[in-house]
């Protein structure tokens, strides 16, 4: 018990954070929902549960994914946290499910709009705050993202660019702050559905709103079932690859790269290389620049593991060699 404490306190901060600002919202949201049968509110309760169980797993999984490696798992955990978020993806998928046929039933049904202005004030008040907790969480999910990236992230950079850079965070981080953008915005929208209702007397609009907000819901059991897929599967890094052959090819000493890949392992990053070596080098010349690259290496963000080995020059261009070597280059 105590082994497992210890590794949940390595996971991801943002997604225990995130967790625990969801289940209560959720519990506001509910308690709003019992109060006001409003289906906007319904959706953002179902929205917010189904958040706060993902984040949960995810903090769960990125925790026991560090976990040492064994004889029988030589490269460690790492791939956890993809199985736990391809486990997760089934219930904000139900979750998603249920916000839509529930908004769906709304616009081919739709209830009288209420005019009770307490109830009114209830289902705004409690959006808001669930907004700006929302939003606190993001800022914060967007500020670990552009550490993880080794990028500037004072002022308002974390809600600003840490978008672009999301593919160099780790995956709870990405998740976090995919799902807080949503959260927040769902917000905002279901708060001006129940205002047009209100106003306009446009009932259906609050169950357009829990379409919007299910149909956000479903891109992201996509983006989380794509990517951890991939992840769980043995995904390489083009980026990574591309930094490291040029960290290996910066040493004259080094003539080619005949091969290269990049594993990801969950939060983690594998690294393999053999390099072409000048055949006049001595051993204890090789053992050098062997150390000094693998150096190098362990200092890329995420890169925990290098295994470097060397043959002899064979006076051929291998690195790239093919045009799918070519299209493996980051493009950004």
């Amino acid at each position: 018990m105590k082994d497992i404490i210890a590794l949940l306190k390595k996971g991801s901060m943002a997604s225990l954070t995130a967790s625990i600002v969801n289940f209560f919202i959720a519990g506001l949201k509910g308690v709003a929902f019992i109060l006001t049968a409003n289906v906007a509110m319904f959706a953002e309760m179902m929205h917010s549960i189904g958040d706060a169980l993902n984040q949960l797993f995810v903090f769960i999984g990125s925790g026991l994914s560090k976990k040492a490696p064994t004889e029988r798992f030589p490269f460690g955990f790492g791939r956890l946290v993809n199985l736990v978020l391809l486990f997760a993806v089934i219930i904000v998928g139900i979750l998603a499910y249920e916000t839509v046929r529930e908004g769906l039933h709304h616009i081919l049904e739709p209830l009288p709009v209420e005019t009770d202005t307490t109830m009114l004030l209830i289902n705004i008040g409690v959006l808001a705050i669930a907004a700006i907790l929302e939003a606190f969480v993001l800022y914060k999910a967007g500020k670990e993202l552009l550490q993880q990236a080794d990028m500037p992230y004072d002022g308002l950079k974390p809600l600003t660019t840490s978008f672009a850079n999301m593919d160099r965070a780790k995956p709870a981080t990405k998740l976090v702050s995919l799902e807080d953008a949503v959260a927040t915005g769902g917000a905002i929208f279901a708060i001006i559905a129940i205002l047009v209702a209100r106003f306009t007397g446009f009932s259906q609009s609050e169950g357009i709103a829990s379409v919007v907000i299910g149909l956000a819901m479903f891109y992201i059991v996509y983006k989380i079932f794509m990517e951890n897929a991939a992840g769980a599967l043995g995904e390489h890094d083009p980026r990574m690859e591309e930094r490291i052959s040029q960290i290996v090819l910066r040493h004259d000493e080094i003539k080619d790269i005949r091969k290269l890949f990049v594993m990801k392992e969950g939060d983690n990053l594998h690294a393999e290389v053999i390099a072409e070596i000048d055949p006049d080098l001595t051993s204890r010349e090789v053992n050098r620049i062997r150390d000094e690259i693998e150096k190098l290496i362990l200092k890329q963000q995420h890169v925990t593991d290098v295994n470097m080995e060397f043959e002899l020059n064979d006076g051929k261009r291998t690195w790239p060699k093919t045009q799918d070597d070519l299209d493996r280059k980051p493009k950004y």
